[in-house]
């Protein structure tokens, strides 16, 4: 068993003194149990993306947390379309630049490359996989490894970790999870061989086994090797239980220093990283596991906050704790944790939108709640050279961005809401079943408001006289969007309602809703009118009824046989969209099927292709492919989008004061809460 240090034993004056406890590898000693998870930025492809991976690294490391685990770099050409490799002298020597940041601004802190070979689902037709069985998100259909082949992807795995040791990295993390190729080998829908690296489970393991016994060789007893598993696939006829203690105790014997455990492959019909999973859900699994074995492992997914990471540790469900995105979130979370000022902490809220959407889209990952995110380079907060008095009309996202960036620049801020609280949009996001999460975000904003001394006037709606009274130097109108009404012959009919009164509860909801508008808005109202019984994002037994997982008998993937249990919906709910596209296609590429499939589950109607006729007693009148249609309904929700609330700029710029738009009032046509953060938080650090 390894050994736990004492060098930092005064418990008691801790308040995560779990999550604070250094561990001791024998070898080298990990300062505290938080990980700067794994992921895939877009940084290690764009030109000078190492210079800023270095700063986006180094900013993490000098804020406190223990170990950071790079995104995924391939080792081979047939594993990357996109340049992303270490296989060569050249190659490692790009990777100084990061490994240097980190140990310059924390020489304490780890820092370990993963390798990841995605293998079948590889952006090339040149990947590979130990047989020619396609994924069903995957583009090619791999190319079945011949023996040399294996031979060859086996020493590229020990190259690229010989490589890194060179780079000045403390270890590496090889992925063997997610659909990605050592996975592959391990399930037989997707090894089909006959040779003897397929058939027997013994067999099926012989792959990752022989890349971490040499990798090991290659590298020494003193560098820090992880091996990454999917402790629960996800998947029909995935791995049992019983295979994944076996090969955890083959992957200890053969040289690993400490097992990650990772849940879902890509192509399961499980969420496992969207806001609507329920905190630290899938951490018992990794708990039973660590039972199993003898050397520390790695627990992850939807851990969040200081708290919930103490939780988990003091449960005895895992030695370390991944948090990758809300390391996106908040650089100093772990300062912030150690200070004890866990309210100051901006949270990860899993909304993905800025960064795995960005990810599997091709793009440069940032995060909504915090756009400096992989741009440390390029956007600082920095001191201003002139103080001015600014004034910002409207506390939604956009405005609570601008005000606290410019504050905490120096500015005197005036922050004017016309409302009773803060948050804007964000207050009917945060009444939504499995958006919880933005509670947090207000949270935040609310507290950052406290220290950078804002003056904060709610229930305040800002006039000309008083802006000109009080002579601001400069004045943000950030006053959002007005929804808006369709031209339908009818929309005015008392059955009509208005998105934002429906959330905030001020609108009663009849037994038959016709929801005009299946944009972002649109889903979120059907998932409210249609939601029963407690949130998902609340319980963690009601997501795994509704999801089909099994975390106590563990059948192979931990969904076989299992049936998803979902409460339809206790209301006959219509949604109606005028594209011709798929109902929900503009919804986010990683959480977007989630929400179809959800809203399906529960036998919501969803209508493409629509043209709205009339709205009268009997309901909403529409035409599809020439064909009249009725929905019959006693309640029509309106979210057919908004327009930009610019009553207040217009006036001011006729009295030629000095006056922007920023958020919804700048472009309100699509209620995008990333773009709003991110152009507020961009004009106020050049203010």
């Amino acid at each position: 068993m390894w050994g736990l240090s004492h060098i930092a034993a005064k418990k008691d004056d801790m308040k995560y003194p779990k999550l604070l406890e250094p561990l001791d590898l024998g070898f080298t000693t990990i300062k505290n149990r938080a990980i700067m998870g794994s992921m895939h930025t877009g940084l290690e492809e764009i030109e000078g993306g190492f210079e800023r991976m270095a700063a986006y690294f180094a900013e993490r490391a000098a804020n406190d947390i223990g170990m950071i685990i790079t995104g995924g770099i391939a080792p081979n050409e047939e594993s990357s379309s996109h340049g992303a490799r270490m296989s060569n002298d050249e190659e490692a020597a790009k990777h100084r630049l990061v490994t240097d940041a980190v140990h310059t601004a924390a020489p304490d802190v780890k820092i370990c490359m993963q390798i990841l070979h995605p293998g079948p689902l590889a952006y090339t037709p040149d990947c590979v996989g130990p047989s020619a069985v396609k994924s069903r998100i995957a583009r090619y259909v791999p190319n079945e490894l011949d023996k040399a082949g294996i031979e060859k992807q086996i020493g590229d795995h020990v190259r690229c970790a010989v490589m890194a040791k060179k780079a000045g990295y403390d270890g590496v993390e090889i992925i063997g999870s997610a659909g990605y190729l050592i996975s592959t080998f391990l399930v037989q829908k997707t090894n089909l061989r006959e040779d003897e690296y397929g058939g027997s489970y013994e067999n099926r393991i012989r792959f990752a086994i022989e890349i971490v016994e040499r990798t090991r060789a290659a590298v020494g007893e003193d560098f820090i090797l992880i091996f990454r598993i999917a402790a629960m696939d996800m998947l029909e006829d995935g791995m049992s239980w019983d295979e994944i203690v076996t090969l955890a105790k083959a992957l200890e014997k053969a040289g690993v220093t400490i097992i990650s455990t990772h849940f879902t492959w890509h192509e399961s019909a499980v969420p496992t990283i969207a806001t609507m999973v329920p905190r630290a859900a899938f951490t018992s699994v990794t708990g039973r596991l660590r039972k199993a074995i003898n050397v520390p492992v790695i627990t992850s997914n939807r851990i969040n906050m200081p708290d919930v990471a103490e939780e988990v540790l003091a449960r005895g469900d895992a030695d370390l704790v991944s948090m990758a995105r809300p390391m996106l979130a908040d650089s100093a979370f772990m300062r912030k944790a150690i200070e004890g000022r866990e309210d100051e902490i901006n949270t990860c809220i899993a909304c993905n939108q800025a960064c795995l959407d960005h990810t599997f889209s091709g793009k440069l990952t940032s995060c909504l709640v915090n756009p400096r995110a992989c741009h440390e380079t390029m956007l600082n907060y920095l001191p201003a050279a002139v103080v001015k008095s600014i004034a910002v009309i409207g506390a939604g996202p956009a405005g609570l961005a601008y005000a606290t960036v410019a504050a905490e620049r120096g500015h005197k801020v005036t922050l004017f809401e016309a409302s009773s609280e803060i948050g804007g949009q964000f207050n009917l996001a945060k009444r939504i079943p499995g958006k919880e999460e933005f509670y947090e975000t207000l949270r935040y904003y609310g507290r950052m408001l406290e220290v950078l001394k804002v003056d904060v006037r709610l229930n305040t709606s800002a006039s000309l006289d008083e802006l000109k009274a009080e002579n601001f130097d400069h004045i943000i109108i950030a006053t959002g969007i007005t929804p808006r009404t369709p031209d339908i012959e009818g929309i005015d009919h008392p059955m009509v309602a208005k998105y934002i009164d429906v959330i905030t509860g001020k609108r009663a909801v009849g037994n038959k809703v016709a929801i005009i508008g299946a944009g972002g808005i649109g889903f979120d109202v059907c998932e409210l009118v249609s939601h029963s019984g407690p949130s998902g994002a609340l319980d963690r037994d009601v997501f795994a009824r509704e999801w089909g997982i099994d975390f106590e008998n563990h059948p192979r993937g931990g969904v076989t046989g299992v049936e998803p249990i979902v409460a339809r919906s206790k209301r006959e709910v219509t949604m109606i969209q005028r594209k011709d596209s798929k109902v929900g296609a503009g919804l986010g590429k990683t959480t977007g099927w989630t929400h179809r499939l959800s809203l399906t589950r529960r036998g919501i109607n969803m209508i493409n292709g629509a043209n709205y006729d009339r709205i009268d007693d009997e309901g909403l009148h529409i035409t599809v492919n020439n064909n009249p249609i009725l929905i019959e309904a006693d309640t029509i929700i309106v979210c057919a989008g908004q327009d930009p609330k610019r009553d207040l700029y217009e006036i001011l710029m006729a009295e030629g004061l000095p006056a922007e738009l920023v958020g919804g009032a700048f472009e309100a046509k699509e209620l995008d809460a990333k773009a709003a953060i991110k152009q507020a938080s961009e004009m106020a650090a050049v203010i």
